[in-house]
């Protein structure tokens, strides 16, 4: 932190985060999926998790006290910008973005009604300890404009965090598997334990790195990818073509022209057969 523009010394230290809860009456919101964590050590190996942010501009999602917070403003990031709906919060974190020379910008605002890519130009990362309650409709929002960020990094129930990372075959691969993996490199980096959190929640939780891929030029859109994979996990204890009929008078047509065998149910089939698929479908649609 910058030093006292009158004195020339240091500002004194930022208070204890459970004496900023205590002063602020910040008890966790269930409504909002509220969990604050105030162990600024681990804090701070999540702002590390992302990476060098050295000229990237830091959006963190529900900063509550402000714990990752702090620990992004000490990190290279150029500058942070935290998305905060709990009015409460708001309040209690105008002492941080007065200490921060400009460099945190503090949005009052739900953060399923803003578009995080159009905050801020230049290199953009998301890094969050997300609320549960929301947290996979944000990803599935930002999975469709991965590209605009260098990198996502943030915290999942862990069951979450399984779903993103699992391989076919496995009891946790699905729609959110194929649509995060197709779209980014999905790492799962560490895990926190509840006891961590104020109040505790009833999950053990995970923070995951997803780093946008390189698309090429015949990567079907979103949309049909997002349709297809649909359709196909709909009835996964059944045989893909049952699912696919949802939206093709003929799926084993589909089928063959993807090199893909008529009998496979969804859990079987790789992120790329899902992309063949797509591409076929949108190409036969059009």
């Amino acid at each position: 932190m910058a030093a006292d523009s009158i004195s020339g010394l240091p500002p004194p230290a930022l208070p204890p985060l459970r004496e900023v809860i205590k002063a602020w009456q910040l008890d966790a919101d269930k409504r909002l999926g509220q969990h604050f964590l105030l162990d600024l050590n681990l804090t701070a190996k999540i702002a590390r998790a992302a990476g060098d942010l050295t000229g990237v501009t830091a959006i963190e999602i529900g900063p509550g006290p402000g714990g990752l917070t702090r620990a992004l403003l000490d990190s290279a990031a150029e500058r942070v910008i935290a998305v905060e709906r709990d009015p409460r919060c708001v309040a209690a974190l105008q002492s941080l973005v007065e200490r921060a020379d400009g460099r945190l910008t503090l949005i009052h605002a739900d953060a399923l009604q803003i578009d995080p890519a159009e905050l801020a130009p230049g290199p953009k990362a998301i890094i969050a300890n997300l609320p549960y309650n929301v947290a996979t409709p944000l990803l599935i929002g930002w999975l469709k404009q991965a590209a605009s960020f260098t990198g996502m990094t943030l915290m999942f129930q862990r069951e979450v965090a399984l779903r993103l990372a699992a391989s076919p075959r496995s009891k946790d691969y699905g729609r959110l598997s194929v649509m995060a993996q197709w779209l980014t490199e999905v790492e799962l980096v560490f895990d926190v334990p509840a006891a961590a959190f104020t109040p505790p929640p009833n999950v053990v939780s995970s923070i995951v790195r997803l780093t946008p891929r390189t698309m090429g030029p015949d990567e079907p859109s979103f949309a049909a990818m997002e349709r297809v994979v649909a359709a196909a996990f709909a009835q996964r204890r059944k045989m893909l073509r049952a699912g696919l009929r949802a939206f093709t008078p003929d799926p084993i047509a589909l089928l063959e022209s993807a090199g893909i065998d008529q009998t496979s149910r969804a859990e079987e089939l790789n992120v790329d057969a899902f992309r063949r698929l797509a591409v076929i479908w949108e190409g036969m649609s059009h």
